[in-house]
């Protein structure tokens, strides 16, 4: 570890009583992969927490040179990140998580807040896995949150209470939009924002090859459609419209965007983005079973 830090004794199998609660301003990350450091160089950015009051871990260096970029303190040590942080965030893959868990659990005290990011893990299995009347959140989060854009929905696990989701929830509006919603939406959630962002990218790549076909350099048509993405996004979520709403502004009888509107249905594009978030949805579904 770059630095030492103390916290809270070590318990045993239940729930261990905390000894000298943790800062609540230390963040924790167990796992340091991408989604974590864009959490957590969102929440240093807006100011929520300064750089040195994070504390991430992972098994090798490979990820944590990147926090140690952003000034955050780091660790191999799972256990220590519990020791050193009441809010802890856990990012790690599926496969590993009962191992991580059944590691970390012996420390985990009443003075807790655990936060997952875990794709496809419930709430129930995340609560089998750790001492009794562990309070548990789970976080949908999806890739924007790096350009603290991101859309993320939340859900508290039975013993969360409201307080712990205010605090996560105003933390993670430096990351973008957070949202508390019933955790059966989570999957829905993964299928509409999370792969979501695969969708439009592909749509946005299709606007601009479009544009090339008919004459306009690549590098500028790429710049122009993202950028018709992002201000019809703004647009959307600033005036309140409803989608509709603002593609009739757009429309004129007999005009260009009403032909192209025309193609775009004859080539299937609304149900097939439909299909799409259906599928992802279902697969998420699938692998929360699991």
């Amino acid at each position: 570890m770059d630095e030492q830090v103390g916290g809270p004794g070590a318990g045993g199998g239940k729930m261990a009583a905390a000894v000298a609660g943790p800062e609540l301003r230390c963040v924790g990350f167990v796992g340091a992969g991408r989604m974590a450091e864009a959490i957590a160089q969102g929440l240093i950015r807006a100011g929520k927490v300064e750089a040195q009051h994070v504390l991430a871990s992972a098994p090798s260096d490979r990820n944590l040179c990147h926090f140690r970029a952003l000034g955050c303190r780091t660790t191999h040590s799972n256990q220590e990140v519990l020791h050193s942080c009441s809010l802890v965030f856990l990012a790690i893959k599926p496969h590993v998580l009962p191992t991580v868990l059944a590691e970390v659990a012996p420390v985990v005290t009443s003075e807790h807040t655990l936060v997952s990011v875990v794709a496809g893990v419930s709430l129930s299995t995340l609560e089998e896995l750790l001492p009794p009347a562990a309070r548990v959140l789970r976080v949908s989060p999806n890739l924007p949150c790096w350009v603290q854009e991101g859309a993320m929905v939340m859900a508290r696990g039975r013993h969360a209470g409201r307080s712990d989701a205010e605090l996560l929830q105003t933390l993670l509006e430096a990351c973008g939009q957070c949202e508390e919603v019933p955790e059966a939406q989570v999957d829905i959630h993964t299928g509409l924002s999370g792969s979501g962002v695969a969708f439009v990218c592909t749509f946005s790549e299709a606007l601009a090859e479009g544009a090339i076909k008919m004459g306009m350099p690549s590098g500028l048509a790429h710049r122009i459609a993202a950028q018709t993405l992002l201000g019809t996004a703004k647009m959307l979520l600033q005036k309140g419209q409803h989608p509709a709403q603002l593609r009739t502004d757009v429309c004129t009888p007999g005009g260009t965007t009403i032909y192209g509107l025309h193609a775009l249905e004859q080539g299937g594009l609304r149900a097939a983005a439909m299909s799409a978030v259906e599928a992802a949805t279902c697969r998420a579904k699938e692998l929360s079973r699991k």
